[in-house]
């Protein structure tokens, strides 16, 4: 089957970066659509935009490439498409939850039809044809979320629950939908399959009581549910509960709490870190007492001592400074906005939400930013007594560091669609 592969050239703000080289997962999006599709295919093309299908009779599978989808929603697809055996292209129902909660807001890519929304994702057994059918795929979601939490922080956005799917898709539009397919999509759905199975599968839970007592663990805790790579050095005193998946060459120093996350190769944790449902890119480094909570740092990063991140999505090579926090939830009940596919300010359905940062940013020590703030990538950011409080999105244009008779130091990598490198204004 020929693999047909549509551009989605826009940049994704704040990253200045297309969606398919965005890591979701630990992984560029790219390669996690090469993965995924690898049994299926046995040649690509890529077109770009606004080019024409090639004319075949061959079967054939079209997509964009800025959606990410998981093994068991193409697995899904694939199967019934193929039962179907005629042109289909995949749907989503407002009537699944996880579509309607968390891949609809604030996205562009999606084309309406009734009560359903069709995605850039196509199957034709026997080449491009005019007349295509839905095919929806249920996403199965289950509500899972922190219920025991004050009654305030259940506002008109909704209360602080999740529609967790256990087979997911999404269009990445805009760094919302990067939070939501690593934690919501990724993360949590990993849990809930780990749940789902548990609870049905009898010889499953078994096995795994048989592996801990035998290894001498809590259940959490045990090789199954915890993997862990090669060369690694691991504290006795770090708590790491599963399900789990550590890289290669980490090093996990004493007092770490580590639940639920994707942590990369040649990672450096030190003391006291706590991670929960965040993924941790490859080469990141963080320093004693860092704390994320379902947030995403992408490669060769590093966040400093006593530095808070919930719910939060940060870029490549990226610095940010000591005792930064990062907040989550508007102390007045107005609703959260964040940047759309549209790079326009829109309800981002969440009643609590992060900030994001782009690549290659310097942030100094000392900060609050308020919630879905955004710094663009190439920013630096220091902390003065006029400004310790980030209120409103950082663009490059804000940047200290143009001040400083040593600008040229710190290049511009990730540009804006049309500008090139700019390192005076």
């Amino acid at each position: 089957m020929l693999k047909v592969i549509l551009q989605a050239t826009r940049l994704i703000s704040p990253f200045n970066e297309p969606a398919r080289d965005l890591r979701i997962q630990n992984k560029p999006l790219w390669l996690n659509q090469r993965d995924l599709l690898a049994r299926y295919v046995t040649r690509e093309l890529e077109l770009p935009r606004g080019a024409r299908l090639p004319v075949s009779r061959e079967p054939m599978l079209v997509y964009r490439d800025n959606l990410y989808f998981d093994e068991f929603y193409i697995t899904e697809f694939m199967q019934k498409a193929k039962k179907r055996n005629r042109a289909l292209r995949a749907a989503f129902s407002l009537d699944d939850p996880a579509f309607r909660e968390h891949a609809l807001p604030l996205s562009v890519s999606y084309t309406p039809a009734g009560n359903l929304y069709y995605a850039d994702l196509w199957y034709y057994p026997a080449g491009p044809v005019a007349d295509v059918e839905p095919l929806v795929i249920d996403m199965q979601a289950r509500e899972i979320g922190y219920y025991h939490v004050p009654t305030y922080m259940a506002t008109e956005s909704g209360d602080l629950v999740y529609q967790v799917p256990l087979r997911a898709m999404i269009a990445i539009d805009c760094w919302t939908h990067v939070f939501v397919a690593d934690s919501v999509f990724g993360l949590f759905a990993r849990g809930a399959r780990f749940e789902n199975q548990l609870n049905k599968d009898l010889g499953f839970k078994l096995g795994l009581l048989s592996k801990a007592v035998y290894e001498g663990r809590q259940l959490l805790e045990c090789s199954a549910l915890v993997k862990i790579g090669k060369n690694c050095v691991i504290d006795p005193t770090a708590v790491i509960h599963g399900p789990t998946t550590i890289g290669d060459n980490v090093t996990i120093n004493a007092g770490a709490v580590i639940e639920n996350c994707t942590i990369g190769s040649n990672v450096n944790i030190s003391q006291d870190c706590q991670l929960m449902l965040s993924v941790i890119g490859d080469g990141t480094f963080l320093p004693f007492r860092a704390a994320l909570f379902m947030t995403t740092v992408m490669e060769n990063s590093m966040v400093a001592q006593n530095t808070c991140l919930q719910m939060c999505v940060i870029g490549r090579n990226t610095f940010i400074g000591a005792g930064n926090t990062f907040t989550d939830y508007n102390l007045i009940p107005a609703p959260i906005r964040a940047l759309d596919g549209n790079d326009q300010l829109a309800i981002a359905n969440r009643p609590v939400l992060g900030g994001c940062v782009g690549h290659n940013c310097r942030i100094g020590t000392g900060l609050i930013i308020f919630p879905a703030r955004t710094i663009e990538s190439d920013v630096v950011l220091f902390a003065t007594p006029q400004r310790r409080i980030i209120d409103r999105d950082v663009k490059y244009e804000d940047s200290d560091h143009h001040q400083l008779k040593d600008a040229s130091k710190h290049p511009r990598l990730y540009p804006r669609r049309g500008e090139s490198d700019q390192t005076s204004w």
